[in-house]
């Protein structure tokens, strides 16, 4: 698949299939953004299920449509979680996404994160400094953030595909490569970059939509397609975090396929 391949109509049936099917998406998340990012699935159309412990993690990965595992704050436990539900996933022919938060800044949780690629997920979605941090490269990773621009992290991003069928490099257009494919989508919101958990979601709503298109590269696409034109929904009614973060929620739901061919920025 080439990048002219994913359409504009692709992205339509998928938020489509999203809204039909309402996928379960376990989501193994940090402590900061749990509650946003299930608010984020519901409005958009998808399921969450915040199960995280050892006990249920592999189980549950087995009844979800998809698995989200972010390292945004990892404990022993929920680590171990972490590589249980991927395997199980992988096991199970189930997509996962990986949001390795940190990558490159922090050694353990870095560690972590390469460890789960032997898991292979459907998705890699990080900022270029992550992106970078994981490949090997030098990201200049500040923690969460990203000090690394988008371009900077395209030959690392294509290094992991040999571990991930789809990386995804978020920025102010974002990066979405596959094998002989690079994708990207504009527009959005600068204030996303100020409502914690705004990533977390759309790594969330990447898993869902994975479940439900007929590739991966095309679940990525169409989950931030649908982010992007959430967050330009939203700002036109506000232009501070606070009321930024509901108006969000609020656009998630609002977009349909009027929104999609209207907003969406697909290169």
């Amino acid at each position: 698949m080439n990048a002219s391949s994913v359409t504009l109509d692709d992205i339509v049936a998928a938020h489509r299939l999203l809204r039909d099917r309402n996928p379960l998406v376990q989501c193994l998340t940090n402590t900061v953004s749990g509650q946003f990012v299930a608010n984020a699935l519901l409005a958009a159309g998808a399921a969450p299920a915040m199960v995280d412990n050892p006990e249920e993690a592999a189980g549950f990965a087995e009844i979800a449509d998809a698995v989200l595992v972010n390292l945004g704050t990892p404990t022993a436990a929920q680590v171990e979680s972490s590589r249980l539900a991927s395997a199980a996933a992988r096991a199970a022919g189930k997509p996962w996404v990986l949001d390795p938060v940190g990558a490159g800044g922090l050694p353990w949780r870095t560690q972590v994160a390469v460890e789960l690629l032997a898991n292979r997920p459907s998705v890699i979605r990080a900022n270029a400094s992550e992106v970078m941090g994981l490949a090997g490269a030098e990201g200049g990773s500040r923690g969460v953030d990203s000090s690394a621009h988008v371009a900077d992290s395209v030959d690392a991003a294509r290094s992991l595909l040999d571990r991930a069928e789809v990386v995804a490099a978020s920025g102010e257009v974002d990066h979405i490569f596959a094998q002989g494919s690079t994708v990207k989508i504009g527009g959005g919101s600068a204030l996303l970059q100020r409502v914690t958990a705004t990533g977390c979601a759309l790594g969330a709503l990447t898993a869902a939509y994975c479940s439900v298109s007929p590739s991966a590269l095309i679940g990525a696409v169409a989950a931030h397609a649908h982010v992007a034109v959430a967050s330009e929904i939203a700002a036109r009614s506000t232009s501070r975090p606070g009321t930024f973060a509901a108006a969000f929620l609020d656009g998630l739901d609002a977009v349909d396929e009027s929104a999609l061919r209207e907003l969406v920025r697909l290169d």
